[in-house]
């Protein structure tokens, strides 16, 4: 695969991950998406290093990108909705500051999972009280003494995420994982552009009247850009020989994938009033058993791709050639649909008279997107995939950030004179006569 080609391939599996979410929300939500990303990265890398910690990387990348789940910014959406200045160009620009929030967990962790070596490990408890620490400290001053507040009368946990970014950025800076710090700044500028140009992508196609959810494509973009971002990182350098795997950590890594984290997307997104409501819009005779069938469906679904993954892990594990070749397409095109089917039960998918659902069968095609990379990939090597590219200076940082600032001051200007005033619209701030 071409490094061009993998970029894409994790920019659309992050993408399609991010769609999904969009109906599961919060940290459970964003955590599959981001073992999506951190699967698709080891997919076009092919190396055997990696594979070999295959479980534990992905986890560490789902996690990554599951704690920036929860901030709030349902208020900020709508501030991009408006139709003066001063808000639409406010609203896009805090979504800008939590998408790279969302962007530098996702890649700065993933990126030290992949640069712990053995003869630099991170110290992860350690890490993980600082940015606790952190979190904390920051939230405290901003918010409860400052009452700098972004999105009132909503959770400003948003602070909590900026101080606990610094704290990572201060571990990694000090221990040397440039690599890392890296990854988090590349995943953060293509998240936060996502995340602003997302919701300007959607007021667009509210204002075109297009019967679609746009909803959906703002979170898209979230995901491909910030995928884009995170692996063009991960691909223009050359990266150490990682650390031995670990069995036990693999074991847990895989039962927090395939399980835990599908059981709390069950728990927390799935409820029988939905279900039952929903059979009751398209007529059905007995809408609680329904409601009560796609519950079961659910949990068989979890009980299915779980014993499957173990099966699986348990065949490949150790083997490099055979992770390549077979374990790591698995796992990742499995996770993917085991992602999608679970969209497909919370969206009632399989009940044909409920209405067209087009946003579905894109997901499919994002899939099937991917699935052609891979196809055109299949006879060739990754020896060449990973190497350094330019150096990093920090002119290139504030020329880059400068950029990003300039790209929402237009698509405010845009925006503000396309549309009138629009349902969902939010005002932060009062603009006089």
């Amino acid at each position: 695969m071409s490094r061009k080609l993998a970029i894409v391939a994790v920019a659309l599996a992050l993408g399609l991950g991010w769609a999904i979410r969009g109906h599961f929300g919060h940290e459970h939500g964003a955590a599959w998406a981001g073992g999506m990303a951190g699967l698709a990265i080891l997919f076009a890398a092919k190396r055997k290093d990696w594979n070999l910690r295959m479980p534990t990387l992905t986890a560490i990348a789902a996690v990554g990108w599951g704690i920036g789940g929860m901030m709030s910014y349902g208020l900020i959406v709508g501030m991009g909705r408006a139709d003066d200045f001063g808000n639409v160009f406010y609203g896009l620009s805090m979504l800008a500051v939590i998408g790279g929030l969302y962007g530098y967990f996702g890649g700065g962790l993933f990126g030290l999972g992949l640069e712990s070596s053995e003869q630099k490990k991170p110290n992860w408890p350690a890490l993980l009280t600082e940015m606790m620490a952190g979190g904390l400290l920051a939230w405290y001053v901003l918010i409860a003494q400052f009452e700098w507040k972004m999105t009132p009368p909503r959770s400003e946990l948003w602070a909590a995420c900026l101080g606990a970014a610094v704290a990572l950025t201060w571990y990694l800076q000090r221990n040397g994982f440039s690599r890392s710090l890296r990854v988090a700044g590349y995943g953060a500028l293509g998240a936060g552009f996502g995340f602003s140009f997302g919701n300007f992508l959607q007021t667009l196609g509210t204002v075109s009247g297009g019967a679609f959810n746009w909803w959906n494509v703002m979170e898209f973009s979230l995901g491909f850009f910030g995928g884009l971002g995170m692996s063009y990182a991960v691909f223009t350098r050359d990266w150490p020989e990682t650390s031995a795997p670990s069995k036990f950590a693999n074991w847990l890594a895989l039962i927090f994938l395939l399980f835990a984290l599908p059981a709390t997307n069950i728990f927390q997104a799935f409820e029988i009033k939905e279900f039952t409501q929903m059979a009751e819009r398209v007529g059905l005779a007995d809408p609680v058993t329904f409601a009560h069938r796609q519950m079961i469906l659910g949990w068989l679904i979890v009980a299915a791709f779980t014993i499957s993954g173990v099966l699986i892990w348990n065949s490949v594990q150790g083997k490099p050639a055979k992770l390549i070749r077979l374990g790591v397409p698995l796992f990742f095109f499995g996770y993917s649909i085991y992602y999608l089917i679970f969209s497909h039960i919370k969206k009632g998918f399989f009940l044909p008279s409920l209405g067209l659902q087009l946003e579905q069968y894109f997901y499919w095609v994002i899939l099937a997107g991917i699935i052609a990379i891979w196809l055109l990939s299949l006879k060739k090597e990754a020896a060449d995939m990973l190497v350094a590219g330019a150096k990093e200076t920090w002119l290139r940082w504030v020329i880059l950030v400068v950029g990003l600032l300039l790209v929402i001051f237009v698509i405010t200007e845009i925006s503000v004179n396309i549309h009138g005033e629009m349902p969902g619209a939010q005002h932060r701030f009062s603009i006089g006569n």
